[in-house]
This record gives structure tokens, sequence and C-alpha cells, in this order.
């Protein structure tokens, strides 16, 4: 029975240590202009995301670079600690910095343009019971852009 009881219990342990993967996109929903300056200007916005995992994970960081139409647009980070339940939807609330820079040189591209291409790559620091791992993702996809 010694011999059996961890023969047991190593699927288990292998099934607890899998590594999170990474977290699906599914929606953004109400952006809003928090500041707008020359230089930069601040967007909150709600993210909409799905754990695929089998189990429950703790987000701790978020930090990764967002680009339209392969162009720098700004910076979003976050560093906190949220509980995610397996296999559900959670919304990230979002704050991100926009370098306004980047958005003045393509602006007339922007005005004209009926879809973006959108490129956010970077990495979350997520984990369970206290043991965290950076998990790198990326996400690409074309979005229509309704200015008027």
């Amino acid at each position: 029975m010694k011999r059996i009881l961890p023969l047991l219990l190593f699927p288990l342990v292998f099934i607890a240590c899998q590594k999170p993967k990474a977290f699906d996109y599914r929606d953004v929903k109400n952006v809003k202009l928090e500041t707008l300056g020359f230089d930069q200007t601040a967007l909150t916005m709600d993210l909409v995301y799905y754990n695929p995992n089998g189990f429950g994970v703790d987000l701790r960081k978020v930090d990764c670079d967002i680009y339209i139409d392969n162009h720098y647009l700004g910076k979003f980070k976050l560093d906190t600690l949220m509980h995610i339940q397996r296999r559900s939807e959670f919304v990230l609330p979002s704050r991100i910095m926009v370098d306004m820079k980047g958005v003045y040189k393509n602006a007339f591209t922007l005005l004209f343009s009926k879809e973006v291409l959108i490129n956010v790559k970077g990495t979350t620091r997520v984990g369970k019971a206290g043991i965290f791992a950076n998990i790198p993702f990326s996400y690409e996809a074309r979005h229509k852009l309704d200015l008027f």
C-alpha cells in the first residue's frame, strides 16, 4: 500500500503543477477619456477576458505594449492581485497611457481608415498557491473604427 500511494498521488501533483494557459481576449467596454494632453492622454476601459484553465489562478501583474497599424500607441501596466475563477470570463479595469506623438503622426491615416490592426504584446504574471510564472501573450486583430 505504501508503494501504491505515491503512484496514485503523482497524477494529482502533475495536474496541480500545470503551467497556466494565456487568457483569451473577448471584448472591450466602457472606454472613456480620463485626461487629454499634448504629450500623453489617459484612457480607461474594461477589458473582458476568459480564463481557459481548468483551475482558478491569481493575476498579479500585466505589462504590455499596444500598437495600432504597427505604430506604437502606448503602454498598459497593472500591478494588483486579483483571483480569477476557472473557465470563466472576468473584467480587467484598465488605464492606458497613450503616447500622443504616435497618434499625431498617424492621425490622417486613422481619420480615413475603416479598420485598424491592433497588436498587443506583453506578459502576465499568474500563479496558484503562491507560485507565480510569467506568461507571454500576443493579440492581433482588425477592428472597425467608427469615428463618425
